[in-house]
């Protein structure tokens, strides 16, 4: 097996709050409305919401396979510090890829007023192979993807989740 991980940042001008509160506290009401030609439904399966909760994310056929749903459990919410870490326990490469998948998704406000979402991957494959590029991309794709579509939603709809 093979331990690793890597970081991705993404900029925005929408202030921290309101990415924190539709991103992360309403992601599985809002993802399915901006976002269905990628996302079917997200249903919280366990818990309320909160540190321990599982969501399940159903995607549409436009969704490369083998990822036709995740389910995540969620591992921090730290809504003073904006600090959110989930693991991956079902779907997607889980179980034919990965043995453990994990993000962190920290907000900070950059040095230009910007806010700066930081995500963090970690990973631990099944075999001695280190993921390729492709597969990192794959990995990071929908995580990013889901915040530049929160972002856009945001941008557009400047008094949503004020």
């Amino acid at each position: 097996m093979v331990a690793g991980s890597f970081v991705e940042e993404c900029k925005s001008t929408v202030a921290i709050d309101r990415l924190w509160k539709a991103g992360i506290l309403d992601v599985h009401n809002l993802m399915p409305k901006i976002a269905p030609e990628h996302i079917s439904s997200v249903e919280i399966v366990g818990g309320d919401g909160g540190v321990g909760s599982i969501k399940k994310f159903n995607f549409t056929d436009a969704v490369k396979a083998p990822v036709n749903f995740l389910k995540e459990r969620v591992e921090v919410l730290d809504s003073a510090n904006k600090i959110f870490k989930y693991s991956i326990i079902g779907g997607g490469l889980i179980g034919l890829r990965l043995k453990l998948c994990s993000y962190e998704l920290k907000f900070e406000l950059g040095s230009d007023g910007s806010s700066v979402g930081k995500l963090t991957l970690q990973y631990e494959t099944l075999d001695d192979a280190d993921l390729s590029e492709e597969e990192k991309g794959m990995l990071m794709e929908g995580p990013m993807g889901m915040m530049k579509a929160v972002e856009g939603f945001l941008l557009a709809n400047p008094d949503a989740y004020t």
